[in-house]
């Protein structure tokens, strides 16, 4: 077996491992309002994610076909790898993309250990990017596009973070405040009641709309390294094995249940009744529906984070805690421009031990990495058993520093 083979291997399972986190970092977008309300027993909750999160992933390309041109410029304009990354079989493609994956998980991870919800969208991008500098310098960075149209680092990333949690957070505020409006008159009971069946099919529309966005992200790269050793030829289209295996991944991943994010956005941000929870899945299915049809790959977790706290805005009284939204945009602001430093500390530990043996160094250091946060994970474990317990702060944090609620 050749070097180059091996190191595409490499790729794809690093890729698929991705595409697993992502997964269980993410379910909580799409179901932590259920659960904490009450609507979907926690278990039920991530098995309906998972399997809408499959579906999901088959309904659209569009994201999968723009991620990685949109960002760095490691490809044509026609999508297909740059020929002066595709010497050696495409090792220095590779190892671009292996080192931008390896900065993706360990930022995924670290934020989930932490119950912080920030981006997997965000956290790849950055990887990618640390990776591009490093390998190309700054000039293999799409920053802009050629200004013909939203593109680019600027355009396809920053843009889209900037704006569409406003949005949701508009739409949710709104949403949440007409709701309360017509059903002032109905008893309390029953107006939980049927909310509840309403989450229901709130949320599984948002998993059906988080595989047809964060899917796709991964086929993409997959499909890139495929192009790059000559294993692909078409740039307009995905292999069937690869939809396949990463809508599996990402599915796999939301059954595990991200526990730890599931409860910081069910119970550590908003306390959060039926009406408010129906109002914000809507909502994040709606943005996030609108970009996957635009071909704009933005984080669900923005749009969730901000329609949960759009719900709060909207509600007389609703409980938000402040400081817990203020680390989520901290996470939010450093997770790219972290993301791209660990991406390009694994290009430069791939590139100064070389060849075969530098990619299987970056990838047993990911292993090892990983494994250590899942350890460290079991001193305070959280589960489909505590997931709704009484508020006490975010993992690891000293219970007295826990914020209380503050009424808006």
């Amino acid at each position: 077996m050749s070097p180059e083979l091996v190191i595409l291997g490499l790729v794809v399972v690093t890729a698929l491992a991705f595409d697993f986190t992502n997964g269980f970092h993410d379910t909580g977008n799409a179901m932590a309002t259920s659960i904490a309300t009450g609507a979907l027993a926690p278990k039920v909750a991530v098995a309906l994610s998972a399997v809408l999160n499959l579906v999901g992933a088959f309904l659209s390309v569009e994201v999968a076909l723009t991620v990685t041109n949109a960002v760095v410029k490691i490809q044509d304009a026609d999508g297909a790898p740059r020929p002066d990354l595709l010497t050696d079989g495409g090792q220095p493609l590779l190892v671009i993309v292996l080192a931008g994956l390896v900065g993706g998980i360990l930022w995924n991870l670290s934020t989930w250990l932490l119950g912080l919800p920030s981006s997997s969208s965000h956290a790849l991008f950055g990887g990618l990017i640390g990776a591009a500098i490093a390998g190309l310098g700054f000039g293999g960075v799409n920053w802009a596009g050629d200004g013909t149209k939203l593109d680019g680092v600027l355009g396809k990333v920053v843009l889209p973070a900037l704006v569409a949690p406003l949005i949701a957070i508009a739409v949710a505020a709104v949403g949440t405040w007409l709701v309360h409006r017509i059903t002032a008159g109905v008893a309390e009971r029953y107006r939980e009641r049927g909310f509840r069946w309403g989450q229901i099919g709130s949320a599984s529309l948002v998993s059906l709309a988080h595989g047809t966005n964060d899917a796709q992200k991964t086929m993409g790269v997959i499909t890139l390294a495929l192009l790059a050793s000559g294993r692909w030829t078409d740039t307009e289209s995905i292999p069937l094995w690869v939809k396949v295996s990463c809508a599996l991944a990402i599915a796999l991943g939301t059954y595990l249940g991200g526990w730890r994010i599931i409860r910081t956005l069910g119970k550590g941000l908003v306390e959060i009744s039926s009406p408010q929870g129906m109002a914000a899945e809507s909502s994040s299915a709606a943005v996030i529906l609108t970009s996957s049809h635009l071909g704009l790959a933005l984080s669900t977790t923005h749009v969730a984070t901000g329609s949960i706290l759009g719900t709060g805005l909207g509600k007389r009284g609703a409980e938000v805690r402040w400081g817990i939204a203020g680390r989520m945009v901290l996470a939010w602001l450093i997770t790219l421009p972290m993301a791209a430093v660990v991406g390009a500390a694994a290009w430069f530990v791939a590139d100064g031990v070389g060849g075969l043996a530098g990619a299987v160094a970056v990838f047993l250091a990911l292993a090892a990495a990983s494994g250590a946060m899942f350890v460290r994970s079991r001193h305070e474990p959280v589960d489909h058993e505590n997931v709704n317990a009484e508020w006490r702060g975010m993992p690891g944090a000293a219970r007295s520093e826990a914020p209380a609620p503050a009424k808006v």
